[in-house]
Parts: structure tokens; C-alpha cells; sequence
């Protein structure tokens, strides 16, 4: 069966804001509620990084409060990076001043999107769900921000596992907030068909990278090269990027 390229790209984008260093969570903590600072510049240099892939998943993406200047960051990078498509799935808001979201920017329209909040200790999670293609065969994506406490994350990826155990063709991709051979993570593993990262990619902090916690998971069955993680603009995180082989029909409507 012929394969079509498909390049992905996952990027906690941090609404926009920079940190440099670890006292800039501090010294800067204004520029995560107030509209200041070159967060638009910082937005275009993540759409040009954006445009270079077919499918993109988003986390920390503003979808439109006061620290972003009302701009939905999704529909702002969809349309600087040539997507035709794009979804956005509302997290967490404190009052009008600061929200975040996950996004999923596409090129190829996709045939469902859904979105789902996730169990855990604190609430304002969730998990957004596009599907390409008919049937059993059809590519599934998920766009995850997982939690911090390695109990609230069990109860998310065993919740995000019963979405794609039916899935043959799936990726999940995201800020997991942990590395990919932490014991919580087994339970995708064993009731999907997503498999471990072949090596570890180092995407935290992204100014001296030491933590590879930022995952694009793909199922067996997807061939799977060149993953490497890249600078997504003033973030605290680097992106990470993968091509992969996805049979046609996968992608046929």
C-alpha cells in the first residue's frame, strides 16, 4: 500500500511569552497576564516554523484574553502559517485576563474533531481529538497537555487510552509533564497501539534542554523518522518535530 509523507510538528507555545531562564518566572511573571512584550513577534516566528508541516498540535495557545491582546493565537498562526484548517480546544481561564488552550492547525481538512476534558485532581485539562479518513483505517491525532502530579496524569492517559484503543492509525501528541518511560505512561502502551520514542528527545528547559517531556507518540504501524526538537520562539519549551509514513488510504475521505 503506497505511503504519503507527513510531516508533524508539537509546540508548547506559552501564550506567546518569553523565559530565558529559570528567574524569568519570576522577574517575568507579568508577561503571562499582561499584553506586553513582543508576544506577536514571538507568534510569527512560530508560524513560520508551523508552516513548514502539515499538522500541528498547540498547548498554552491563547484563545483570546487580555495578556494576548484578545488575539486568538490559534486562528493567528493558522492564518500566518497557510493552515486552512484549525480548531481550538478552551482550558483554563482566570477572568478575562489569561486563558489557554490546546489547537491543532491542519492543512488537510480533517473529517471530526472533538474535544474531551481530562479527569484529574485540579480541572481544566482536556484532550483534542481530529480524525483523517473512513473508517478503521483513518489517522487519528490527539493534542494533549497532561498534568503535573503523576496520579492526575494516570487518570488522564488511561482516559486518553480507552479514546484510542480502537484506533490502529493514532499519534498523540503533547506536553506530558513527564518522560516517556515513567510508570504511568505503560497504560498507552498497553491498550494502544502507540509505542515508546525510539530515543529520547531533550525539550525542557528549552534554554539548556534536559528533560525530554514534550512526546509525539505514533502507533507501531506508522513509520516514523527524523524527530528532533526545535526552538518555538520565546517559549520555555522546545517544539518537536517528526515525518512520518501514513498509508493514503489513511488520509482518503
Amino acid at each position: 500500500m503506497p505511503n504519503q509523507p507527513l510531516k508533524l510538528l508539537s509546540a508548547n507555545i506559552q501564550a506567546g511569552s518569553s523565559t530565558r531562564r529559570y528567574s524569568d518566572y519570576a522577574m517575568r511573571s507579568w508577561s503571562h497576564v499582561l499584553p506586553a512584550g513582543n508576544k506577536r513577534g514571538a507568534l510569527d516566528a512560530i508560524a513560520k516554523l508551523a508552516g513548514h508541516h502539515d499538522i500541528v498540535g498547540l498547548q498554552e495557545s491563547d484563545p483570546g484574553s487580555w495578556r494576548s491582546g484578545f488575539t486568538n493565537q490559534t486562528h493567528y498562526l493558522a492564518e500566518r502559517g497557510g493552515f486552512d484548517y484549525w480548531t481550538h480546544q478552551p482550558n483554563r481561564r482566570v477572568g478575562s485576563v489569561a486563558s489557554s488552550a490546546n489547537g491543532l492547525l491542519s492543512k488537510l481538512e480533517p473529517l471530526e474533531v472533538t474535544d474531551h476534558s481530562l479527569p484529574g485532581r485540579i480541572s481544566g485539562r482536556g484532550v483534542l481529538l481530529a480524525r483523517f479518513g473512513e473508517g478503521d483505517e483513518g489517522l487519528t491525532i490527539a493534542v494533549a497537555h497532561l498534568s503535573l502530579g503523576s496520579q492526575s496524569r494516570l487518570a488522564q492517559l488511561s482516559f486518553i487510552a480507552e479514546l484510542l484503543s480502537e484506533h490502529p492509525h493514532a499519534v498523540l501528541m503533547g506536553d506530558f509533564n513527564c518522560t516517556s518511560d515513567r510508570p504511568e505512561m505503560e497504560v498507552l502502551y498497553k491498550r494502544t497501539r502507540l509505542q515508546p520514542p525510539a530515543c529520547a528527545v531533550h525539550t525542557f528547559p528549552s534554554w539548556k534542554p534536559q528533560r525530554a517531556i514534550d512526546h509525539i507518540l505514533v502507533s507501531g504501524d506508522l513509520g516514523c523518522r527524523e524527530m528532533r526538537a526545535m526552538p518555538a520562539a520565546a517559549s520555555d519549551h522546545l517544539a518537536i518535530s517528526v515525518e512520518l509514513d501514513v498509508p493514503e488510504q489513511a488520509l482518503k475521505r
